[in-house]
Formats: C-alpha cells, sequence, structure tokens
C-alpha cells in the first residue's frame, strides 16, 4: 500500500499527517513556535522555525507510522496564506516573515490604488488590496528596507518556503498566490499588468501551478534531514483555507464551510470566478483545478480565545470544579454557565484590525455593555458569540452573491467545542455539520498529493471517497430571534467607533 504526507505550515504550530490510499489517518505530528509581534499590528515569524518545525514532525510521522519511506506515493504542503519570506540569492532568508494578519502596509495599499484606481484594481485582481496581502509587503520592504529589498531573489509563500528547503525548488500553486494580489484570478497565472504597474520584477516571484501538480522533489540534503526518500514527489498544494475546503469535501457546488481556527473563514465553492466591484469577499482560485472560491476572514477567531486564555486562563472556580480537564475544554464549561446573549456583554473580535467585512487595519477589540453581573464565565462566552457574529458578516456576503445551503461544514479548533457548535448554528440559523476527518489543511493537501502521484483521478474522487459527515447541530430557533436582536448592535458598534479607532492609532497606541 502505498501513504501520503499532508503538511500545514500554520501560525502557531506545522503539522504533518501520514494517510493510507483509503484516506485513514495512520499518524500525525505537530511542532509549536512563536509569533513576533515587535510593534503593535505588526506579526513575524522565523522562516527556520517552520523548516525546524517540519523536520521534526516528519521525522515523527515516519517513525510513529513505521511506514517505510519508499512507501511515501508524494507530499502535499499547505499552510498560512499571503505571508512575504524574502530571499536572497545564496537561498537565505534576508529577514523575518510579515504574516497574513501584518497590518502595517496600509500606505503601500493606497499606493497601489493611487496606480490603479480602487475599482480598477478590483476588475484586475478580483480582490482589495488588503494589508495582509503580500503585494504591499512587497512595496512595504522597498519603501522601508531598500537595503534588504535590494537583496531580494525570490519572494515566496510560507509553505512554498518548505518546499523550496525541502527540495531547492522555487514554485507555488494557484490558491495560494491567489492571495498575493498579484494574480490574474481568471487566467489563474501572474497578472503582467498588476506586477509591471507595481514596478516589482516578474522574475522574483516562482513559478505557479495547479494544487494537484507535482512541482518537485525531496533532495538528498533534506532526505537525510526528515528521514524522507530522496525523489518523493512534492505538488503544489495549496493554501490553508483551499487546502482544509479539500480536507473537509468544499469541492463541488452549493457547499459553504466554516473555519474556526486563529483566524475563521467562511468558504464557499463557485464553478466560475466572481467579481463583486466592492471586493467585499476574497474571489480566489480554488485548489480543484479550474474552479474558484469566495471567503470573508475573521482575522481573531480562536486566536481571540487564545489571547483570553494566555492572558487570564480558566476561572479558579471551574478548575476546580473539573480538575480533569485543560484549558480549552473548562473555557467551555464557563461558557455553558452563561445563557445566550452573555447577559449583554457583548465582544468585538478586532484583536488585530479587521479583514471582513470591514478591511480595517485600524479596528481593535471591544467589550461592550460590561456590568455588575458580569464574570469570567460571561467573558468567555462574549467572546465565542462575538467570532460567530463576524463569521455571520461574512455569510450574509456569500448569501448575498447568491451562494446559498442548508447547513454549513464547520472545522478547525472550533469545531472541537460543542457550545461554540451550538452558538454557531443559533447565530446562522442554519444546520452545523461535522465530519469524519478533522485534520482541514493538511489533510487537504495529502489528498492533493494523491491526485498528483495518481492514487485518486480527481480531488472530487478523492474527497468523495474518504470524506463524511458525521453529526449535523440544529440551530435553537429562539435563540436565533434572540441573536438577531443582539447582531444589530453588534453591528452597529463598528460603524459607531470606526473614526475613534482612526484617532486611537494617530496617537500611536
Amino acid at each position: 500500500m502505498k501513504y501520503l504526507i499532508g503538511m500545514d505550515i500554520g501560525t502557531s504550530s506545522t503539522r504533518a499527517i501520514i494517510i493510507n490510499e483509503d484516506g485513514k489517518l495512520i499518524a500525525s505530528a505537530s511542532a509549536d513556535y512563536p509569533l513576533i509581534t515587535p510593534k503593535p499590528g505588526w506579526a513575524e515569524q522565523n522562516p527556520n522555525d517552520w523548516w525546524e518545525a517540519s523536520i521534526k514532525v516528519l521525522r515523527k510521522v515516519l517513525q510513529d507510522s513505521k511506514v517505510s519511506p519508499k512507501d511515501i506515493a508524494g507530499i502535499g504542503p499547505s499552510g498560512q496564506m499571503h505571508g512575504s519570506v524574502f530571499i536572497d540569492s545564496n537561498g537565505d532568508v534576508i529577514r523575518p516573515a510579515i504574516l497574513w494578519c501584518d497590518q502595517r502596509t496600509q500606505n503601500q495599499c493606497e499606493k497601489i490604488y493611487q496606480t490603479f484606481g480602487y475599482e480598477g484594481y478590483i476588475k484586475l485582481s478580483f480582490n482589495k488590496a488588503l494589508t495582509g496581502f503580500t503585494a504591499p509587503k512587497i512595496l512595504w520592504l522597498k519603501d522601508n528596507e531598500p537595503e534588504n529589498y535590494n537583496k531580494i531573489y525570490k519572494v515566496v509563500l510560507p509553505k512554498d518556503y518548505i518546499r523550496f528547503k525541502l527540495s531547492g525548488v522555487y514554485a507555488t500553486e494557484v490558491s495560494d498566490a491567489s492571495g498575493t494580489g498579484l494574480l490574474d484570478i481568471r487566467k489563474r497565472n501572474w497578472s503582467d499588468e498588476i506586477i509591471s504597474g507595481l514596478k516589482i520584477k516578474k522574475e522574483i516571484l516562482p513559478d505557479c501551478f495547479e494544487s494537484y501538480q507535482v512541482t518537485a522533489r525531496v533532495n538528498k540534503e533534506a532526505a537525510n534531514l526528515t528521514g524522507l526518500l530522496e525523489g518523493t514527489p512534492i505538488v503544489g498544494g495549496a493554501g490553508d483555507q483551499p487546502g482544509g475546503a479539500v480536507g473537509s469535501g468544499i469541492v463541488k457546488s452549493g457547499l459553504i464551510s466554516d473555519y474556526i481556527g486563529t483566524s475563521g473563514v467562511v468558504f464557499s465553492y463557485c464553478d466560475e470566478p466572481v467579481y463583486d466591484s466592492q471586493g467585499r469577499l476574497h474571489s480566489f482560485c480554488h485548489a480543484v483545478p479550474g474552479k474558484w472560491f469566495l471567503m470573508g476572514v475573521t482575522l481573531s477567531a480562536a486566536g481571540s480565545l487564545k489571547w483570553y486564555n494566555d492572558c487570564f486562563g480558566p476561572s479558579q472556580n471551574i478548575k476546580s470544579q473539573y480538575p480533569e480537564l485543560k484549558k480549552y475544554k473548562l473555557l467551555d464549561k464557563q461558557a455553558e454557565n452563561v445563557s445566550c446573549g452573555a447577559d449583554g456583554l457583548i465582544f468585538l473580535p478586532y484583536l488585530t484590525g479587521e479583514r471582513t467585512p470591514h478591511a480595517d487595519p485600524y479596528a481593535r477589540g471591544v467589550f461592550f455593555g460590561l456590568s455588575y453581573v458580569h464574570n469570567q464565565d460571561h467573558f468567555v462566552r462574549a467572546i465565542l458569540e462575538g467570532v460567530a457574529f463576524s463569521q455571520y458578516d461574512c455569510l450574509k456576503l456569500i448569501q448575498e452573491i447568491g451562494v446559498k445551503s442548508d447547513k454549513v461544514i464547520l472545522f478547525g479548533g472550533g469545531a472541537s467545542s460543542r457550545i461554540w457548535k451550538q452558538i454557531i448554528a443559533d447565530i446562522f440559523g442554519l444546520k452545523i455539520a461535522t465530519l469524519n476527518v478533522e485534520e482541514g489543511p493538511s489533510y487537504g493537501g495529502a489528498l492533493l498529493a494523491g491526485v498528483g502521484c495518481g492514487i485518486f483521478d480527481s480531488v472530487v474522487q478523492a474527497a468523495d471517497k474518504v470524506i463524511r459527515e458525521v453529526e449535523q447541530i440544529q440551530p435553537n430557533i429562539e435563540n436565533n430571534k434572540k441573536y438577531k436582536k443582539i447582531y444589530e448592535i453588534y453591528s452597529s458598534l463598528y460603524k459607531d467607533l470606526k473614526e475613534d479607532y482612526k484617532k486611537l492609532s494617530g496617537i500611536g497606541v
């Protein structure tokens, strides 16, 4: 039997899995690394941390699975989108990578609009120029660190840096490249018009492939470090969201998913590229060849809960009641102590600005409606509800464009929380389905590797063979009615605070 490796180069950790030809999970491993925040609104990582983590998890899954390296048919990388890894002619990283949640590039986004016009750029790219995207990061480096800019030989995305370290080959694929702001979404290749207009040298960009295509092979040096067999094929892979969609079966018309990880993403499959003159949603190439997707993003979804856990953690009271449980399970118990609506406490999850629907790098998190009645349990419940409201913002836009479904497939860390699943169902007013696989992007990467290596006939056939629903959560109608009223207040708060966010940024805090 042949086996497949999927990888996910995430924001907090790198994960690797091995599955067999039937899609069964054989082994998995994760390795963590830090997020660097040198200034408010900045987010960076050391790409070498990703590589060290990749070596560790690849060695571990091979060891734990007892699968012979010669039986690994292929590798499918997935990973955090938009991040910029700047590499010199020696193959060395020039500076820390600037990540998807970094907000420093607002001036460069304005320059992009000045070059093409606001609507003109959206017509070319099918997307807004957003601070998290790669194109403004390249321009930021040119404007602020010209000595580093002049050293650039290649700019690659996070998962593509791991491809380079495994093979020595610079390559990317259409789904991840869509998030650079430099791709012609219709033609599924780099846009000469955007690149030349921004005066970016096209040769610094890697070749662009379809997600299932074999792009490189493991070289001798990487084989020695990881335990992989030299020559093992590496397919294009996917950005974490389209990779997660493949790994969750969102490969056909009429399907919508909700991913609750560090960020939160509402994702819908499309047979054609969807153009919206306002660029309210991301319109990207899917990892399914010849298909596209729409995506709305909450920058701080489970990241908001992680922030709370890191700063405050579960209450002493809940820890004494449930000594057998640990952090997030304890936070779930706290949320269960509070009724729908958190007794009027509302949370805006804009800890690192926001992407959809506001595209505002200045936005910040807010707790609204505090009173003496509120305790730690209320704060946890309000965070879960606030993230779900933000995801509902995304879902509404997708529905307005015409994509309809009576259910949403939920995956990511949030899918393991029963209370969060119910809150999302109640706020969405839709059934929430969960699946027999929980690996998301890494599982999607493994399936793409299987297509590229001939184990599966197509991405759709792979998903149909191995993915199935295991649970559906029904919405509580009474809670949905209450949440609709709270959502009206939630929606108005950003509008009321928008100018104050800018003023706060203007005084350097």
